[in-house]
């Protein structure tokens, strides 16, 4: 990863540690995705003990959460990044 952004030049490690706290968004995103293919998957198909269908869908939401990880970890940056870093429209940082 740069230093810089090559397009405003903000520097992305503000510092030491910064995005230690990226690890509780991106949990909070996926327990979201959790929720989600849990209600879609409980409104479209049920849930009964008798025929495993809850651990079907626990199956089917780990691989999702699986193939999306890469996806969330750099949505959850960036989400962190906004939250921290204000900038005006068309404004250009000099950093460097």
């Amino acid at each position: 990863m740069p230093e810089h952004c090559p397009v405003c030049g903000q520097k992305f490690e503000l510092q030491v540690g910064f995005y230690y706290g990226t690890g509780f968004v991106s949990y909070g995103l996926s327990v979201l995705l959790l929720i989600f293919i849990f209600l879609v998957y409980w409104l479209l198909l049920g849930f009964s003990y008798k025929d495993n269908s809850v651990f079907y869908c626990l199956g089917l939401s780990m691989l999702i959460l699986g193939l999306l990880q890469p996806w969330l970890m750099r949505f959850s940056r960036v989400l962190y990044l906004y939250l921290f870093v204000k900038y005006g429209k068309g404004e250009r940082i000099n950093s460097k």
